[in-house]
């Protein structure tokens, strides 16, 4: 029997079980003491599900809501809330539209629907996809990150193909922190390993050594320990500045004119991860452990991007751009376009499409170059790759998947084509230290400019 939907009535401090209705309040995801962590799963997650539930402690107050995404069989009932009930005493509802997530409290997706969190809300919707491109993990994680913010915690088991990794990428881009099962021990490696190869996630272990870490975690993140700025204290701009002096000996990247309140939250984050209470134990465990300081590094760059992202951004460029940039170009001209902090070049090659599509419309072929540096050297060899997972295919329109990228073997991943490929001139850069490109048509710098103080910007 599952519980009903959170419009029930119902006091919220009263005794909660499978039966009980939830009460109506909606929580404020800004002030509420607990965190939603996202569980995807898929083939052989049952185990890896079984091993993660029997291992929270019977008696703990976690203070974590636990939503477990599963790709289920959407004409068959879902017997998964009968199994995971064997392994936990806490209540375990399958999904009505409208339930409010609430601690100590564990959520399953229904058959043959998408799930989404908006202000602490689980809401369902008819799936869009047709089946077999349906990514509900990727789905629920990226609304998670957005409902969330630096508060999101995702999780990725066993499963086949990539479903989650887009996900884990929206998690981390928020500042939230991300787990993934060790690949020894999945039955199918495919989920957890495409995870892990985004360089992102924050603990790889078996399903049984997540809940002590993420209780671990949640109570060191959660527990109202006083946050750092913005404006710093003098203490932790002190700090800083010594965190900088190492990033700087290390990646020889200067990160001293960021916004000091970004840098503050991922060192906090980074804190967190490994239960470091004060910012000068932290200090000192940068300088006696070189690897720390590289996951800082990572951290620090990881940005927001997908393909064609904030639509109306794009329909500008589309309508009114790009249409004048190329219309006062001569036959034989070169079109020259910026992307600095490119990433994983989503961005860059989203402009390259753009830019194609025009031209194709007007039967007017310019040589186009679209400079797209990083000064993540991982982040631009994926890009130069040019390999993405299934799941853009939620940003990325039918059409423009069928015309511009091919799928890959095993159906797990798209390729751009060539020819937008070519467009592209990848490379590292720092714009802080090194030269910038000239004779340009246009610049995207959406990923660099809100990260840095405003002298920089200038």
């Amino acid at each position: 029997m599952t519980g009903p939907p959170a419009a029930g009535g119902g006091e919220p401090d009263a005794p909660r079980d499978a039966d009980s209705p939830q009460p109506a309040k909606t929580p404020d995801p800004t002030t509420s003491a607990f965190a939603i962590v996202g569980i995807g799963a898929s083939a052989g997650g049952l185990s890896a599900i079984e091993a993660f539930f029997s291992a929270l402690p019977a008696e703990a107050n976690t203070g974590i809501s636990f939503v477990l995404i599963q790709h289920l069989a959407p004409d068959h009932k879902s017997i998964l809330s009968d199994l995971v009930r064997r392994y936990t005493p806490l209540p375990v509802f399958e999904v009505e539209d409208g339930m409010v997530a609430r601690p100590d409290s564990i959520y399953i997706i229904p058959p043959n629907r998408d799930m989404a969190l908006l202000n602490g809300v689980l809401q369902l919707l008819e799936p869009s996809a047709p089946r077999g491109q349906r990514m509900p993990i990727d789905f629920f994680f990226r609304s998670l990150a957005h409902d969330q913010h630096d508060r999101a915690i995702c999780i990725v088991l066993s499963g086949t193909g990539s479903d989650g990794t887009l996900g884990v990428r929206a998690v981390k881009g928020e500042g939230g922190i991300v787990m993934a099962q060790s690949p020894e021990s999945t039955e199918y490696d495919g989920m957890p390993r495409a995870a892990i190869a985004t360089g992102l996630v924050d603990y790889v272990l078996p399903p049984a050594e997540m809940p002590a870490q993420l209780i671990a975690y949640v109570a060191h993140a959660f527990g109202g320990r006083r946050r750092m700025g913005p404006p710093p204290l003098p203490v932790v701009e002190d700090a800083l500045k010594k965190i900088f002096v190492l990033l700087r000996a290390q990646t020889k990247h200067d990160f001293s004119r960021y916004k000091q309140s970004t840098i503050a939250r991922r060192v906090e984050r980074r804190m967190a991860v490994h239960q470091i209470e004060r910012l000068d134990e932290y200090l000192r465990y940068l300088q006696q452990t070189p690897s720390e300081v590289n996951s800082l590094f990572r951290d620090l760059l990881i940005g927001v991007t997908s393909f064609f992202r904030d639509p109306q951004a794009f329909a500008a460029l589309e309508e009114k751009v790009v249409p004048r940039l190329l219309a006062a170009k001569e036959a034989g001209e070169s079109v020259r376009v910026w992307v600095p902090a490119c990433s994983t070049g989503e961005e860059a090659y989203s402009i390259a499409i753009v830019l194609q599509e025009r031209m194709d419309a007007t039967k007017h072929h310019f040589k186009v170059q679209v400079f797209a540096t990083d000064i993540d050297a991982k982040a631009i060899d994926q890009a130069r790759a040019g390999v993405y997972p299934a799941s853009i295919a939620a940003d990325v329109s039918p059409e423009r998947l069928a015309r511009f990228f091919a799928p890959e073997p095993g159906g797990n991943a798209y390729r751009i084509h060539k020819g937008i490929r070519d467009m592209l001139v990848l490379s590292e850069q720092d714009v802080i230290r090194d030269p910038p490109f000239s004779k340009l048509d246009l610049v995207s710098c959406r990923n660099f400019l809100i990260y840095v103080e405003g002298d920089l910007q200038k």
